[in-house]
C-alpha cells in the first residue's frame, strides 16, 4: 500500500467551508455540545477517523456490547488506494478496531463490487486491513439479497438490498470522496448503491428521486467520509494519479445531507449544485446550508 503521506501541488487542494460554526468560536466556560459534523484534518488517516468519532461521543455511542456491525465502504473497482477510488484501507481498518473496542460482536465489510468482489478487495487493500483488525470480509452473492419495500419511495417503490446491512445493529457508511460522470460526485447518499443488488444500471434513470428513495429507508446510523485523497476528475474509477488531491480530512456524523452537503465542498462545489443532494433536502432529509449545523473543526 501507498504511503499516506504526500502533498497537494498549489491550486490542486479542494477548498472547505468557511460558512460553518466551530466549536472553538464557542463559549470554553460551557459544556460544548455533540457537534453535527466533526471535520478533522491531520496526516494520519486512521487518527483522523479517531479524532473525529471521539467529537461525536464516541463508538460507544453507536456500537454496543455484542452488537453486529456491518461497514460499507466504497470498494466499487480493483484500484488501489493511492488512485482515490475506494474508500481508505487505514480507514476502514480503525473503524473495525473502534467497533470491537467499542464490545460489538462481530464487524462485517461489504460492497457490491463491480468486478470480483476478491480482487477488489484484495486490490483495494481492504482484506488484509480489515482481517489484521479482526473483522470480516463479506464477498457478496445472490444469496445476500432480499427484496424490499421501500414505503416512502416516489419512484423506486422496492428493490434487492442486502439483508445483512439492513439487519444489522449499527450500519456505517464510509464512503470516499470522488467525481462521478454520471451523479456527480460520489458521497454518503451514492455509497449506499453498494448495499443494493439486480440490474443497478436501471437506478442511474431519475437517479437523483431513486438515490433519495433508498435514503428514505436506508439511514446508517454514523457516516465517515474518508477525504484523506479524494478523485477530482475522471471519476468514479480513476486510474490517473493527477486526478488526485490530498485534503487529508476525515468527516464524520450521522446526517447524510449534512454529510454530502460538507463534502461538496471539499471538492469544490455547491451543495445546491448536486442535483440528488437538493432532491433530499427537498424532501426533508437534512439541510444544504451548513451554516444551520454545528461543525467541529479540528486536527489529529
Amino acid at each position: 500500500m501507498a504511503d499516506e503521506s504526500g502533498s497537494v501541488s498549489e491550486g490542486e487542494s479542494p477548498s472547505t467551508s468557511s460558512a460553518v460554526t466551530t466549536s472553538s468560536e464557542l463559549s470554553t466556560t460551557t459544556t460544548l455540545p455533540v457537534p453535527d459534523l466533526a471535520v478533522i484534518t491531520g496526516e494520519s488517516p486512521d487518527l483522523n477517523v479517531r479524532a473525529a468519532v471521539a467529537q461525536l461521543g464516541g463508538m460507544e455511542r453507536f456500537v454496543k456490547k455484542d452488537a453486529k456491525v456491518v461497514i460499507k465502504p466504497n470498494v466499487l473497482f480493483a484500484q488501489a488506494p493511492e488512485y482515490a477510488a475506494t474508500t481508505n484501507p487505514l480507514v476502514v481498518s480503525a473503524l473495525v478496531r473502534m467497533c470491537l473496542e467499542a464490545g460489538a460482536a462481530q464487524v462485517t465489510v461489504l460492497d457490491n463490487c463491480t468486478s470480483s468482489p476478491r480482487a477488489a478487495f484484495q486490490r483495494a487493500g481492504l482484506t488484509q486491513a480489515v482481517e489484521e483488525a479482526g473483522g470480516d470480509v463479506r464477498y457478496l452473492s445472490s444469496r445476500h439479497y432480499e427484496k424490499v419495500e421501500i414505503p416512502g419511495a416516489e419512484v423506486l417503490t422496492s428493490w434487492p438490498l442486502v439483508t445483512e446491512a439492513l439487519q444489522a445493529d449499527t450500519l456505517i457508511n464510509v464512503p470516499i470522496a470522488k467525481t462521478h460522470g454520471m451523479a456527480g460526485l460520489t458521497l454518503s447518499m451514492k455509497n449506499l448503491m453498494g448495499i443494493m443488488g439486480g440490474d443497478r444500471s436501471r437506478v442511474h434513470a431519475r437517479f437523483e428521486k431513486k438515490i433519495v428513495d433508498l435514503c428514505t429507508l436506508v439511514k446508517p446510523h454514523l457516516v465517515i467520509l474518508d477525504a484523506y485523497r479524494v478523485l477530482t476528475r475522471n471519476g468514479p474509477s480513476g486510474g490517473n494519479l493527477r486526478d488526485v488531491a490530498m485534503p487529508k480530512i476525515c468527516v464524520a456524523g450521522t446526517n447524510q445531507v449534512a454529510i454530502d452537503a460538507y463534502g461538496c465542498t471539499i471538492m469544490g462545489w455547491q451543495p445546491n449544485n448536486l442535483p440528488s443532494l437538493v432532491e433530499a433536502a427537498g424532501r426533508g432529509l437534512g439541510d444544504l446550508d451548513l451554516a444551520h449545523y454545528n461543525v467541529h473543526q479540528g486536527t489529529a
